[in-house]
């Protein structure tokens, strides 16, 4: 495979007819014109509240949330800020406090104006314990809301360094506050309704989506009429889906199905490092309580092979859960690939091959490009110095419940997502044992983690963020394998601008 650096996939593009095709229901759909963009999707969408709920914080399900709704903040192909639905942004000059100012002239996909009651509105909603967020405990931060013409401004205690970068990930969409209290939480789950570049047409569970332009969009009408998600959870469904025509876009297909349909007549690719980060979850309760256990299991995992042989390189080994795009990235913290110690570590434990340790490890299979065929190698690899894992395949949305109830097998698979590039949401939340997202709550790290919280002098927040990151390593608190590179396929009419945060929306693309 070629070399893939950050500026070269920001330069990628490429291009691919557009599918008009019949409605999705009547499973026909197919490339015909210039009107509809369908798209196979690895991944299907449960939830229409996109603040509320696990659903909400999955990475996977903001491609289209993002279609719909708008963030407070935009964000750049390479994860910088861009002004968006919030003109202006940014943080006083203590930085204690943040002003937003709304964009002028937004509307709702019913035509009524976006207003600053209803950012108010929604951003108190974030805080409140009631409304369902998951990281409520975060944007609860958020006090003393003060409304100036087209600016809200709003006090930040305690402090989070990363608050603004928070708004323009995960769970930070405006919602049209009259509509919503019109109808309902469960009538806005049937109908959802936001201000995005498309507005909600139809939708059947486990089988697809399909938007129609907001031709009155803040930032002018999308190139597309129609766009329809197709939930494609099988990779080679997903395959087949492009080489038949029926499908203008897919994408996560393993990579030697990639490398063979780049080089067909009519399509054309990409295949970019993105924010997302391959990674065991290891429960804090149960065999991977033992220290020698769990450090075990980290030393006897081959992560280069892996990445060689069954990524064909298409992926970074790490070992650390901070890819190099992140700030407080760290090279030098190494967890050694060694057998020999993995075996003795067991045996103090009084485990061996002949008397193993034995446990769970639940992957998804081809929501992520080879997930599955990666963990069956590091089963193999577990079970040559005394670790005898059973695998349990399950659906991406069942890991996310699981994970926020602390009901994950001793290990699980999981592509953490984290788009905003900043340690916090990372370590601070996959590692502090107060989050609902951390599989590890043995509380090790939550001291320094949560004084990193409100650490404002950046040199020492990002150094104490690599400190706690090699005591993470060290101890094995989770287990880190490889950054992801997402391979697109799509037709050669269309242009497409990839993006570090692994979106696949319909305004990355455009005719050719």
């Amino acid at each position: 495979m070629a070399n893939t650096t950050r500026r070269a996939f920001l330069e990628t593009i490429g291009a691919g007819a557009l599918a008009a095709g019949l409605p999705f229901p009547a499973q026909q759909a197919s490339a015909a014109g210039a009107e509809t963009l369908t798209i196979a999707y690895s991944a299907a969408i449960t939830a229409w509240d996109p603040n509320s709920g696990p659903q909400a914080v999955s990475p996977s399900n903001q491609s289209m949330y993002r279609s719909i709704f708008d963030p407070y903040i935009n964000q750049n192909p390479d994860l910088t800020l861009a002004s968006g639905a919030i003109e202006k942004y940014g943080w006083n000059e203590d930085r204690t406090a943040i002003s937003l100012t709304l964009r002028e002239g937004m509307k709702w996909h019913d035509g009524t104006p976006v207003t600053t009651d209803d950012v108010l509105w929604n951003l108190q909603r974030l805080g409140d314990p009631k409304a369902g967020h998951p990281l409520q405990a975060v944007f609860a931060s958020n006090k003393n809301f003060k409304v100036d013409g087209q600016t809200i401004t709003f006090d930040v205690s305690p402090w989070r360094a990363n608050m603004l970068e928070r708004l323009s990930f995960l769970g930070i969409y405006l919602l049209p506050q009259k509509y919503f209290e019109k109808v309902g939480k469960e009538g806005f789950e049937k109908q959802p309704m936001g201000s995005g570049p498309y507005m909600f047409d139809q939708y059947e569970r486990g089988s697809f989506l399909r938007l129609r332009a907001f031709k009155d969009y803040w930032a002018g009408a999308p190139p597309f009429e129609t766009v329809v998600y197709k939930f494609t959870t099988d990779a080679s469904s997903r395959v087949a889906e492009i080489e038949r025509g029926t499908s203008d876009v897919t994408m996560d297909m393993p990579y030697e199905e990639y490398d063979r349909l780049r080089k067909k007549p009519g399509l054309a690719s990409a295949c970019y490092p993105v924010s997302d980060v391959a990674l065991l979850f290891f429960n804090s309760d149960g065999p991977f309580a033992d220290d020698n256990v769990r450090k075990a299991a980290a030393m006897s995992v081959d992560k280069k092979a892996i990445v060689e042989r069954i990524h064909k390189g298409y992926a970074k080994a790490l070992d650390t859960l901070l890819a190099p795009e992140y700030k407080a990235y760290d090279p030098s913290i190494k967890v050694p690939y060694d057998p020999k110690q993995a075996i003795a570590l067991l045996a103090k434990s009084g485990y061996s091959t002949a008397k193993p340790v034995e446990l769970t490890i639940q992957v998804t299979r081809g929501f992520k490009p080879k997930d599955y065929e990666s963990i069956q190698a590091i089963v193999q690899m577990w079970r040559q110095v005394g670790i005898k894992a059973n695998i349990e395949v399950y659906e991406i949305a069942k890991h996310f419940e699981l994970r926020t109830q602390h009901k994950l097998a001793p290990a699980a698979f999981a592509s953490w997502g984290n788009a905003s590039a900043d340690p916090e949401s990372s370590l601070g939340t996959a590692l502090n044992s107060k989050q609902p997202h951390s599989s590890w709550k043995g509380g090790q790290v939550d001291a320094a983690l949560e004084a990193l919280f409100i650490q404002k002098d950046e040199t020492k927040r990002l150094d104490g963020y690599k400190a706690v990151n090699r005591t993470i390593a060290e101890n094995a608190y989770i287990l880190p394998l490889f950054q992801f590179y997402q391979p697109v396929i799509y037709k050669n009419t269309l242009k497409f601008t990839p993006h570090t945060a692994g979106f696949v929306m319909p305004t990355q693309f455009k005719l050719a």
